[in-house]
């Protein structure tokens, strides 16, 4: 059957038609749909870990234990799960084993734009990277038996257009695997330095042998047209160079990116009169190139920075733009902002109103870092803002302690936050954390975590109490707060920071677009009372602006949270129960 689908979505149902049975993943954009789709096959067993370390160490179980697995994550997902990750090298599988990793060049929506493709190159594993939803499929299906055949992990390398983009595929059966009996390999399995020591050079030979494989192999192929110029390029680039050149070139594709074939791109370069390699972000096809001794232009003509498009490859050989609508009109910048009744902007407005110095991490709740809130000082990656306060009041001691704190969501703190708090109990940390509990995890679309109390199917599953975790490793100060109510979370912040102990403030209040959610009856605003002050606007909610002077709500947006209201000294803003 032909269907239009996602990358993300065609990647799903190649895993599953090629027999997949363990998916272990965090959310993370660009890769988050894969797991989604998958978890939606009742075949296959799927999940959502507290991390991509843990998720990598349960896919490489069930593949240990002889059932194809995969495990996803975005590209900084992959630095969390880099520990597995170069060992399982060694180890080999005993089934197919795809880890899954979607990188984001122009960073829509990540904190850096690393290049996943070095991950292979270090851990000595091969790479696969499609170039359209076709390919996510297909792909997906023969990385198991890649990794069967070479006895390796395979990482199947999407990015952001890849991922979010859609065309056609065809759909095939599912091929199910018995589940073979288990037989001890200690040797294999158990990486102590004596047995360690006898795998490093069966990885070796395993590359020199991907090599080979590569030079004659279903993922890589040569289109020859004009042999005036000749394209190397994968995913996302290569079809910004068809479309840009159509037949008029030759193209070596590339579907295995690492490890990079070697009599195959000196043949292609030796057909045409000028070789050209097109690629994202780091010049990795490229210095291989040189290195096999071939004239080659690349990074002299592109950029290391950012996504490319069919105007940035025309502009750099020298073929005219794209013909595009063109927007005469100045449109005013729409920076990104909390949604209405996000529970977390009465909390940042708290901190800021009260001049503390934040750490944040990663999730929604970044968004407190623009303006009108700008009340944080700094977000790294996931857990760093705990471990990060800890080191920062280490450092400066009573100048900071009585004034800072570190934010980070429920997930987040799950993912890899409880052990900054640990280090705190433990080094009696004079610190203050604010757990920012939503019920969810939110920027990635609303998955599941392990304080929800609901798996990726939606279903009842264990619940990790936040209170009680945090007193079982030594945080003897543990108090919930409503965010909603600006008072109680300025007398918790006052009180907490004031302490010379380690304390955790719990924001407790679900997401205000989770569907469960009752909102109340959007606001008014009495036009008489209001002065025009503009307090209400401190907050930065998408729901007031000043019209003629005047507050204004947007009753479509609005859903009677009643912070807005705390700020005003005129009570203009009125609510209805």
């Amino acid at each position: 059957m032909k269907k239009l689908m996602l990358g993300n979505e065609a990647a799903a149902r190649g895993l599953y038609e090629a027999g997949c049975g363990v998916v272990s993943s965090y959310p993370g954009t660009p890769s988050t749909e894969v797991t989604e789709c998958l978890s939606k096959y009742d075949e296959v067993y799927s999940e959502w870990a507290p991390n991509e370390k843990v998720a990598m160490e349960v896919a490489f179980g069930a593949s240990f234990a002889g059932k194809r697995s995969f495990c996803g994550m975005k590209h900084v997902g992959m630095n969390v799960a880099a520990d597995p990750l170069f060992t399982i090298s060694y180890t080999g599988v005993n089934a197919g084993m795809v880890i899954g990793v979607a990188d984001d060049p122009g960073m829509h929506s990540s904190q850096n734009e690393q290049d996943s493709r070095h991950y292979a190159i270090a851990a000595k594993l091969p790479m696969l990277e499609p170039a359209d939803s076709s390919e996510c499929l297909n792909f997906a299906k023969q990385a198991y038996d890649l990794s069967e055949k070479f006895d390796t992990p395979v990482i199947l390398r999407l990015c952001t257009r890849i991922s979010h983009s859609q065309s056609i595929i065809e759909t095939s059966d599912r091929v199910e695997h018995p589940l073979p009996p288990y037989e001890k390999k200690a040797s294999k399995y158990i990486m102590m330095p004596g047995y360690a020591k006898l795998r490093h050079p069966i990885v070796e030979q395993r590359t020199k042998d991907l090599i080979a494989f590569a030079e004659d192999c279903p993922f890589n192929r040569v289109e020859m047209g004009g042999t005036e110029l000749g394209i190397i390029a994968s995913g996302t680039a290569y079809q910004y160079a068809r479309e840009v050149f159509g037949d008029s070139v030759s193209y070596l594709k590339l579907g295995l990116v690492n490890p990079l074939p070697e009599e195959l791109i000196k043949s292609f370069a030796a057909k045409v009169d000028r070789l050209v390699v097109i690629e994202e972000l780091d010049p990795i096809i490229e210095d291989h190139c040189r290195k096999l001794g071939l004239k080659v232009e690349g990074k002299n003509l592109f950029s290391c920075i950012g996504e490319f498009s069919q105007n940035t490859v025309a502009a750099a050989l020298g073929r005219e733009p794209g013909k595009g609508v063109k927007i005469e009109d100045a449109i005013p910048p729409r920076p990104p902002v909390m949604c209405a009744g996000c529970p977390h902007r009465g909390l940042f407005y708290t901190l800021k109103k009260n001049k503390v110095i934040v750490l944040g991490d990663i999730g929604c709740y970044t968004l407190g870092a623009v303006a009108p809130l700008a009340a944080m000082d700094s977000t790294i990656c996931m857990g760093a803002s705990v471990s990060g306060l800890h080191g920062f009041n280490k450092a400066r001691g009573e100048d900071s302690e009585g004034r800072t704190v570190a934010v980070i969501g429920d997930s987040t703190f799950m993912h890899s936050g409880v052990t900054g708090l640990i280090d705190i109990a433990y080094n009696e940390s004079n610190s203050t954390v604010i757990i920012l509990d939503n019920s969810i995890t939110g920027m990635t679309g609303h998955q599941q975590n392990p304080t929800t109390g609901y798996n990726i199917k939606g279903d009842p599953a264990g619940k990790i109490d936040l209170e009680a975790l945090c007193r079982s490793i030594g945080i003897n100060r543990v108090r919930v707060v409503d965010p909603y109510n600006l008072a109680e979370c300025d007398k918790a912040i006052k009180e907490e920071l004031a302490v010379k102990e380690p304390s955790v403030i719990i924001s407790r209040r679900p997401c205000a677009l989770l569907k469960y959610v009752k909102h109340k009856p959007p606001l008014t605003v009495n036009a008489e009372k209001c002065r025009g002050c503009k307090s209400c606007m401190r907050i930065g909610c998408p729901a007031i602006s000043i019209v003629d002077g005047i507050a204004k709500i947007d009753n479509t947006l609005c859903v009677g949270c009643g912070v807005c209201q705390q700020l005003c000294a005129f009570g203009a803003l009125e609510g209805k129960e």
